[in-house]
């Protein structure tokens, strides 16, 4: 059974099933993340959904290059949770279901592509504090541990 960490699901809402990938990215005692920049900013590991037809690998290598422009290496899987959200850029209630993994920043080849995004670089305990679900802190916790 997958964790499920927030809020539980509300009764009577129906929701859509997103799997994603996302990674604890270490650089340099250090850890690269993402903010999504809209009304609220919202910082999170660096990932998201993974496209029909595509594995968690190649969502994750795609992914953290469209929102940090980082290549990574090395990716290995450190477990999952899921969470219940309302996803207003896609108007949809969804269970997220998160493949967290740790992979090793390779080098910037560009700018992050996905709108709205900014890279963060943070240090670990900093870090942990500024992610915005309870998901994304207790990997890092747990990895920093």
């Amino acid at each position: 059974m997958i964790r499920r960490v927030g809020q539980p699901p509300m009764a009577g809402q129906r929701y859509v099933v997103r799997p994603g990938a996302y990674a604890i990215l270490p650089l340099r005692r250090q850890f690269l993340l993402t903010a999504q920049v809209s009304d609220v900013t919202d910082v999170q590991l660096p990932g998201g959904g993974i496209d029909h037809g595509e594995s968690p690998l190649q969502a994750l290598h795609r992914e953290v290059l469209e929102e940090t422009g980082w290549r990574i290496a090395r990716p290995r899987k450190l477990g999952s949770f899921r969470r219940f959200v309302y996803m207003p850029e896609y108007q949809l209630w969804a269970e997220k279901l998160c493949h967290v993994f740790l992979a090793h920043p390779v080098r910037q080849i560009a700018q992050p592509s996905e709108p709205d995004h900014r890279t963060l670089v943070l240090p670990g305990d900093r870090a942990v504090a500024t992610l915005g679900n309870d998901g994304d802190r207790m990997f890092l916790a747990r990895y920093l541990r």
